[in-house]
């Protein structure tokens, strides 16, 4: 039998036998769906993760100088946390330390942190990031001005009651209107509007653009530390290729100034965006290492039912294998007609799969913060699995059609 007549007989198998035809797909369905969904949403987070986690935390050559760390991956122990509490905290006098000895070029940048109120004539938009910064922080997050102007370092070392907003920010208290020039309070302390930064967008769904960015001497320092006491220093390599040296730098110098010995641990912390990206890396590779266990699973149980199914199709289709016996089909003739038959229910499953999978991800990507993004090699994996499982799942049956006697199957009820 020609190899599309054997395509068009399988599919007119199907359409005519439709639950049956169901419960053979389901198995290799499920697993391509698996397949597909899983991969896009993990490529299009490793995609994610590259870009805008990476630039949120102000690129690849930045880190932050800081007692202990922001953001945690895995396990944490009580005594991890216990340890990390007792931390001397970041100084003002660390950091000029720091600043004054670094030779790799990098900028720099102080800044504390906290969440405050921030209104405009009888408007308050709450739980808005405050960040008091030194000058340089714009540049370091590579922050463009939409309007207006970031402050200056003059402004920084006199102290001025100067205000940046997030876009949103911006929106929520002055509805269109020109904020540049207008007088906001932070947490009650009056900050006059001389820029607002473009807008940024948002970050697994939490927006970006709600924030105000004052001097780290501005009124606004009382909110955040207590005097002399910073959340971290913000450092960034002019050249991404020096950052492993400043980082290395950075680090003795902090040893150094506390006096650890080699043999210490150290009793600060080096954030990178590299950190958090191996952290991913980590997962999204477990991830990428349990998917074919389970993929794997679907597929041979899909592949069992795909079997059985062929087996009754074989007893049913007796009295026609020995018809075509008769007429001088051969046994291959025969075992290539069922392992296409087979080979095309298992690739139209694992077609049916991918339309679900890739409209899985679609659906995660519209409907949540999680990215997603369509990997090609998924699938044409999930098309060659398909097929795969077919061919093997329909050989057992092919050979026990193609070795019937043809008397006994012209005979059979």
């Amino acid at each position: 039998m020609p190899f599309f007549e054997a395509v068009i007989l399988a599919l007119s198998s199907i359409r005519a036998q439709k639950l049956k035809s169901f419960f053979s797909l389901v198995g290799v369905l499920i697993g391509v769906t698996f397949l597909i969904a899983v991969v896009s949403i993990v490529q299009g987070m490793n995609v994610y993760m590259t870009d805008k986690f990476a630039d949120a935390m102000g690129g690849i050559n930045t880190f932050q100088l800081q007692s202990r760390p922001g953001m945690t991956f895995g396990n944490v122990t009580e005594a991890m946390w216990k340890e990390w509490q007792r931390r001397p905290r970041i100084t003002i006098e660390d950091a000029a330390y720091v600043e004054a000895r670094v030779t790799t070029p990098a900028r720099f940048s102080r800044e504390s942190g906290t969440s405050a109120g921030v209104g405009y004539h009888g408007k308050m938009a709450t739980g808005i990031d405050v960040f008091t910064v030194d000058a340089e922080f714009f540049r370091i997050k590579n922050w463009n001005i939409a309007d207006g102007r970031a402050f200056s370092p003059q402004e920084v070392t006199a102290g001025a009651s100067v205000v940046v907003l997030g876009g949103e920010l911006a929106d929520r208290l002055f509805d269109g209107a020109e904020p540049v020039g207008k007088t906001v309070t932070i947490g009650g302390l009056p900050h006059r509007v001389i820029g607002v930064v473009e807008k940024q967008g948002t970050l697994f769904g939490i927006s970006l653009d709600k924030f105000a960015v004052t001097p780290i001497t501005s009124p606004a320092r009382l909110l955040t530390n207590r005097p002399h006491v910073i959340d971290d220093l913000q450092v960034q390599a002019i050249d991404p290729a020096t950052m492993p040296a400043a980082v290395e730098e950075v680090t003795t110098l902090m040893r150094v100034r506390r006096g650890l010995k080699p043999n210490e641990t150290a009793n600060f912390n080096i954030a990178t965006a590299q950190d958090a990206l191996d952290q991913w890396g980590k997962i999204s590779r477990i991830l990428f290492l349990a998917l074919p266990g389970l993929v794997g699973i679907s597929l041979v149980v899909g592949g069992i039912v795909i079997m059985n199914i062929m087996l009754m199709s074989v007893v049913e289709r007796t009295r026609e294998i020995g018809i075509r016996k008769a007429l001088g089909a051969r046994g291959r003739d025969i075992m290539a007609q069922f392992v296409v038959e087979s080979a095309t229910l298992s690739f139209t499953g694992a077609a049916i799969g991918i339309a679900t999978g890739l409209l899985l991800a679609f659906a995660v990507r519209a409907l949540t913060p999680l990215p997603a993004a369509v990997a090609p090699w998924s699938i044409g994996l999930a098309v060659g699995l398909g097929i795969l499982v077919g061919v093997v799942a329909g050989v057992y049956p092919a050979r026990q059609a193609s070795r019937l006697d043809p008397i006994a199957a012209l005979g059979h009820e």
